[in-house]
């Protein structure tokens, strides 16, 4: 059987207040259907961050995984760029 590749999305955190929680927001652009118009779309996500690698601002690379809690779905990769 073939090893499936997880999704892999890049975003900005927004929230890391929660233990081992972190928010991360993903933004793309989509054509309205009927509008034609390039609009921006954002969706936020609960994230799964064991060691509280992530801060506010930081641009990091997410990965779909199975089910962690209610909620989390996503697991943190890596962090790409900092502000610090």
């Amino acid at each position: 059987m073939a090893e499936r590749h997880p999704k892999e999305q890049v975003g900005i955190v927004l929230s890391s207040k929660m233990d081992k929680t972190t928010v991360v927001q993903i933004t793309r652009l989509v054509q309205h259907p009927a509008y034609k118009k390039v609009i921006r779309v954002r969706k936020r996500y609960p994230v799964h961050d064991a060691k509280k690698l992530a801060k506010v601002g930081d641009k990091v690379r997410i990965a779909e995984t199975k089910p962690i809690s209610k909620s989390k779905r996503w697991k943190l990769v890596e962090v790409i760029s900092s502000i610090s």
